[in-house]
């Protein structure tokens, strides 16, 4: 399983530590993952994902699973989540044609 946000692409970073004596050693600086339950309120189903605690505050931010997907470059998004934002952009799309012919 890699170590990568499936919704922001944040992955693992590489650097230095510096000690005072200015010797460097090299180092992994892994992301903050977390295995969460997201509820898409347009699909109306629980997904379950593997992001970072930083995206998880966005997601927040923006509100909500569907908003913040429906914002976010599909580059940075995973195979799983690309799918997931297509499916969401059809359920709102639907649901917005629909009130209007009736």
């Amino acid at each position: 399983m890699a170590r990568r946000c499936e919704l922001t692409g944040k992955a693992v970073q590489v650097g230095h530590l510096v000690s005072h004596s200015n010797i460097k050693t090299k180092t992994r600086f892994l992301p903050n993952l977390c295995s969460v339950t997201l509820i898409s309120d347009a699909l109306g189903r629980s997904i379950r994902l593997r992001i970072a605690a930083a995206s998880l505050r966005s997601v927040e931010h923006r509100g909500g699973l569907d908003a913040f997907l429906l914002k976010a470059k599909d580059e940075d998004l995973s195979a799983k989540t690309r799918a997931l934002k297509r499916e969401i952009a059809k359920k709102t799309a639907v649901a917005v044609e629909t009130p209007a012919a009736a």
